[in-house]
C-alpha cells in the first residue's frame, strides 16, 4: 500500500480543502479511517474550505457512528 512508503501526503487536500480522512469519514469507510489514523500523521482536526467541517463533523452529520467513535478516541 502506498501509505507504507512514506511518500504519500495523507493531509493533501482537494479543491474544497477536504483530506482523504475527511472523505473516508464522511462516507463511513471505517477501514480506511483506521488505515489513515494508523499512519500517525493525519490531521484529525483539518477543516474543509467550503463548510468548515472536520472529519468528525462529516461522520456525525452523516450518521456514521462507528467512525465517530473512532475519531473521538484519537488523542
Amino acid at each position: 500500500l502506498l501509505l507504507g512508503t512514506g511518500k504519500v501526503d495523507v493531509n493533501a487536500t482537494d479543491n474544497n480543502g477536504r483530506t482523504p480522512l475527511s472523505w473516508a469519514a464522511g462516507n463511513g469507510h471505517e477501514a480506511v479511517v483506521k488505515l489513515l489514523l494508523g499512519t500517525g500523521k493525519v490531521d484529525v482536526n483539518a477543516k474543509d474550505k467550503v463548510y468548515g467541517l472536520t472529519p468528525l463533523s462529516w461522520a456525525a452529520e452523516r450518521g456514521h457512528e462507528a467512525v465517530v467513535k473512532l475519531l473521538r478516541s484519537v488523542k
